[in-house]
């Protein structure tokens, strides 16, 4: 094929090896039984189609109307590239952030909603063509929008959920209702999920961790600062006013044991540092030791309740549930009550009357995270129908067939090849990792999978029953057919073709356990990929992004699983000791950042994004100078092909968010504020310094000796 570059087209010859390791994938998509995409031919390779084309942004592919190009580039590199935009954008009043990620995610979803309305309308006629999928789709859509039959039904929809948790009158019925939580739609601190075992990544492996909790983590509990003070105060406010709607007997009482229970949780909870840390999250007890490792806990009524008896469980975080154990022991069950419902008119507000919505969204919208007004219906609406725990795939099938062409999957295999292509030859020169490491992560990066665009099967739904008048049925059934396809997977052979992500979420991901990369289509659009933007605008957007979740599996985390996946140590002590030595310089980097007034980052939390973006950009940037075979390239609009690379990845992470939003985030996320996703990776790339001509008096200048260089 051809790919643009520096303005002209030239060969991108492929790597013949490096394209058996991905032919498992693109060959089994193409043979999949897939509505018919939209034609190949136009994202052809063919030097006319490529030359006449025109990139969405700009003439090239970035909006250089949104820079300020009165900021020196050195002094703020995020404001250099997007303060026009910054100055003069304003959050819509239905939104905490907006952004690149938002923007993209905003046409996605316009998409799908002309899909759903369309498929919503056919569905009634009953002569209409179409499939099972398409159908149920429908129905399902058209009955989330149906407001008046959601009101006229007031709790009814729930009615028998109340009563069972009204019915709690001693402690083997609690563990009971704790774990049939997942069915009832309500919530337990005994969070029993299904994952993939670390050490034997074939088969899946049942997982209990510490859920239970309403606000975001913790310190939302725990912290004596005035906002979260707030915040609980907040809270308590809305949990009784929840409660009211539902008639609860005094819930100004209830409401105040709903936060003093959740609070107690929390008290248990593990530190953000401590929940990402894979070696301390793999506690696997057999089934037949549950009694012994964990007593006090009325494991039988618990595991009858959930319909499962696993061979083998992992406990997440096991130091966490004796204390949790005890308060389920102890704890009055008038609290746990009080408790049980509130969770449960929290969940299931979108199928409850209007005022129910409301109400959760005053709080968790407007009070935690300032949004001004709820989003519009059709959007909830649609996360219903469209979501992982929805109807995903029947709506991804939709959106592929109208919206990602096939031509994409090709030109996406070119810029992985040369990203990988790139890591591994700096792999290679490393000179803090020794030769039997580096053989090691050789294989690793040569072992990884790539999933682009759309599932190679789709998930079959024949067998859920979608009514087009009963929202709050269907949302049942299509839960309880997601609960019991796990429980039938645990203990069995992992499905290695199986998304964590449906196709049309602008979002990517790494696998560890399964060692490969999946970049779903709708992520596959402007700003981040445009086949028909300049080759540096590519490597800037999606190709930052590919390094970024290749990075993954080379972070403080993903470092700990081998080629296959296995939780193994395959570093030698000498350089897992200079890899943390390096690490922590990046640590204490960015626990400098200050978002807000007396709010830092914690460097330690956010260390594998943050390793992932510097990572991911160091890698993306010498796999396009690698993919332009020692050319300089030409200038466009006074920018180099360097210059154009760094602003196509400050472009990416445009974003505004609301200073609430913004604390959410510092305080429960990974993630680091856009700004610093940015001006945080460019000052430790040595390339950046020379692009732009970054000189020692500009702000983000760091000494050559003091930057970061891990890949």
């Amino acid at each position: 094929m051809t790919i643009r570059l520096s303005g002209r087209v030239r060969p991108f010859s492929t790597n013949a090896a490096l394209f058996v390791v991905f032919a498992g994938y693109l060959l089994g998509l193409t043979g999949c039984s897939t509505p018919a995409a939209p034609d190949a031919s136009a994202g052809a390779s063919s030097e006319a189609v490529v030359e006449a084309a025109q990139p969405e942004l700009g003439a090239w592919g970035v909006d250089l109307a949104q820079m300020d190009r009165t900021i020196d580039p050195g002094d703020d590199f995020f404001r250099y590239v997007n303060g026009q935009w910054l100055e003069s954008f304003e959050i819509p009043a239905d939104r905490t952030r907006y952004g690149s990620f938002d923007m993209l995610g905003e046409r996605t979803e316009k998409q799908v909603r002309a899909i759903l309305e369309e498929l919503a309308e056919l569905s009634a006629d009953s002569e209409s063509v179409l499939s099972d999928d398409e159908r149920k789709a429908g129905d399902f859509y058209a009955s989330a929008m149906n407001v008046e039959a959601v009101n006229a039904l007031g709790l009814e929809p729930i009615r028998s959920e109340l009563a069972r948790i009204a019915a709690i009158d001693n402690r083997a019925e609690l563990v009971r209702v704790l774990g049939s939580a997942e069915q009832l739609g309500t919530s337990s601190p005994v969070r029993f999920t299904l994952g993939i075992d670390s050490l034997n990544p074939d088969v899946y492996l049942a997982y209990i961790s510490l859920g239970g909790m309403s606000l975001p983590d913790r310190d939302f509990y725990l912290s004596d600062e005035d906002s979260m003070a707030a915040i609980r105060a907040g809270f308590v406010a809305h949990v009784e006013r929840m409660l009211a709607l539902a008639d609860v007997a005094d819930p100004k009482a209830a409401a105040q044991a709903v936060l003093s229970l959740e609070t107690a949780i929390a008290e248990h909870q593990w530190t953000r540092a401590d929940r990402r840390d894979r070696d301390k999250t793999y506690n696997v007890v057999a089934f037949s030791d549950l009694s012994e490792r964990f007593p006090g806990f009325d494991w039988t009524s618990y595991f009858d309740a959930v319909g499962a008896e696993p061979e083998r469980i992992n406990f997440s975080h096991d130091t966490a549930m004796p204390p949790v154990f005890g308060l389920v022991n102890s704890v009055s069950l008038d609290d746990w009550r009080s408790y049980l419902t509130y969770a449960l008119l929290r969940s299931s507000a979108a199928f409850l009357p209007e005022e129910f919505a409301e109400e959760r969204f005053d709080f968790f919208g407007r009070t935690l995270r300032g949004q001004p007004e709820q989003s519009p219906r059709w959007r909830t609406a649609q996360s219903q129908v469209g979501g992982r725990a929805g109807l995903a795939d029947a709506v991804s099938r939709a959106y592929v067939a109208r919206h990602f062409p096939e031509s994409s999957k090709v030109q996406m295999l070119d810029l992985i090849e040369a990203v990988q292509g790139a890591f591994a030859e700096r792999i290679e020169k490393l000179d803090w990792m020794g030769a039997q490491t580096k053989a090691e992560a050789r294989a690793k990066l040569a072992g990884f999978g790539v999933k682009i665009g759309y599932p190679e099967q789709w998930r079959d739904y024949s067998s859920i029953e979608i009514r087009r008048d009963d929202l709050a049925g269907n949302v049942k059934r299509v839960r309880e057919y997601h609960r019991l396809d796990d429980l039938a997977r645990i203990d069995q052979a992992t499905d290695k073709a199986e998304w964590f992500m449906p196709a049309h979420v602008v979002n990517a991901y790494y696998a560890p356990q399964l060692n490969e990369i999946v970049f779903p289509a709708a992520i596959l659009q402007p700003p981040f990929f445009d086949p028909n933007a300049d080759s540096a605008v590519n490597f800037g957007g999606i190709g930052v992004v590919i390094g970024h979740e290749l990075g993954h599996g080379f972070d403080d985390q993903g470092s700990k699983a081998d080629a296959r996946g296995i939780k193994r140590d395959w570093w030698t002590p000498a350089d897992r000791a200079r890899f943390v030595e390096l690490s922590d310089v990046l640590v204490e980097q960015y626990n400098a950042y200050e978002p807000l007034p007396g709010v830092f980052l914690n460097g330690r939390v956010g260390l594998g994004e943050n390793i992932g973006d510097l990572g991911g950009l160091s890698v993306a940037y010498a796999g396009f100078k690698r993919s332009m075979a020692g050319e300089d390239g030409i200038e466009l609009d006074g920018f180099t092909p360097s210059q154009r690379f760094f602003l196509s990845f400050g472009q990416i992470w445009r974003s505004k968010t609301r200073d609430e939003a913004l604390l959410a985030q510092v305080k429960s996320g990974r993630h680091s504020p856009a700004e610093f996703r940015v001006n945080g990776s460019v000052r430790n790339v040595d390339a950046w310094y020379e692009a732009f001509d970054v000189a020692r008096d500009d702000a983000l200048y760091l000494p050559s000796d003091e930057r970061v260089r891990i890949w």
